[in-house]
């Protein structure tokens, strides 16, 4: 999610930004994208509305949430938190769905991919949000070229890809079966990957409040999901120009646009519509043979 945006839905006294120590991470596996060239800081974490947020990011990794295997669908999601592409929401749009995800029976991997550096301390980080969203919200220009404007964050994705496929009968994992999610950055990533990504070929994609713009859809593009609430500051404007681009393919859509939720509700309870996102997008999944019934 977009942080600075996030305070029109969260409760005032969670909307600071709190340093907290990087967190362990056992089970994350670091990807073989190298660290970011231009990277200036080392990775920091902070905690804001009750979750907790990464940044300066220079190495991706990912990280493995597997369902029982009992309950194993054979089905896999990799998880693309959103942040600007300056910080990650690495609960709220990260592990918080992974768990959800398992609890269903879908291998899911939080894909912690790098950023855009920040200043390396927390003022000067705060200083540098509030400059790039000042003034009233508007919609954060898309890159002309996002197979060059977020080649690193392609990259990542695509390494996350290799890897689940390279491991799937570890994870019990069909490698046939693994789709990608992404919010608002996150979708811009898993959109990008989809289009630009060399032979990921995800099975399915989840747009959750990404941006809407036009695409050129390929013959085989996977079945997509849309949620997006009609109050997102940045992105409820912008026309549903994909959704006219996947029907006109003739390929699946599905489009969930709630009344009200903001930009950035991802997991959080609340008390609009757009907290029952999660249980759609199952629902579909289930639809498309990814969840048991």
């Amino acid at each position: 999610m977009l942080a600075s945006a996030a305070s029109q839905f969260a409760p005032a006294q969670n909307d600071k930004m709190v340093p907290i120590p990087t967190p362990k991470q056992p089970n994350a596996i670091v990807l073989g994208t190298g660290k970011l060239p231009e990277a200036t800081a080392e990775e920091s974490w902070h905690s804001q509305y009750g979750s907790r947020f990464a940044r300066n990011v220079s190495i991706a990794t990912l990280t493995p949430f597997l369902p029982a295997k009992s309950k194993a669908t054979g089905a896999a999601v990799i998880v693309a938190p959103g942040g600007g592409f300056r910080t990650l929401s690495m609960e709220n749009e990260g592990s918080n769905v992974a768990k959800a995800l398992a609890k269903k029976g879908v291998a899911a991997f939080v894909l912690k991919y790098r950023l855009n550096p920040t200043p390396p301390d927390m003022a000067g980080f705060e200083a540098s949000m509030r400059q790039m969203f000042s003034g009233p919200p508007r919609r954060p220009a898309a890159p002309r070229d996002p197979s060059e404007a977020l080649a690193p964050q392609i990259a990542d994705a695509v390494a996350a890809f290799e890897l689940v496929r390279s491991r799937a009968k570890e994870w019990n994992v069909d490698p046939s079966k693994v789709g990608m999610i992404g919010f608002s950055a996150g979708a811009m990533l898993t959109m990008s990957t989809t289009l630009y990504g060399k032979d990921v070929h995800p099975a399915f994609i989840g747009d959750i409040y990404g941006p809407l713009n036009a695409v050129k859809v390929p013959s085989d593009a996977p079945p997509l999901f849309i949620a997006l609430a009609a109050d997102d500051p940045f992105f409820a404007n912008g026309g549903f120009g994909v959704i006219d681009s996947w029907k006109a393919a003739k390929r699946p859509v599905e489009f969930h646009l709630y009344e009200q939720g903001g930009h950035g509700f991802g997991m959080y309870p609340k008390e609009t519509t757009s907290t029952g996102w999660f249980e759609a997008f199952a629902s579909w999944l289930r639809m498309h043979g990814y969840i048991k019934s």
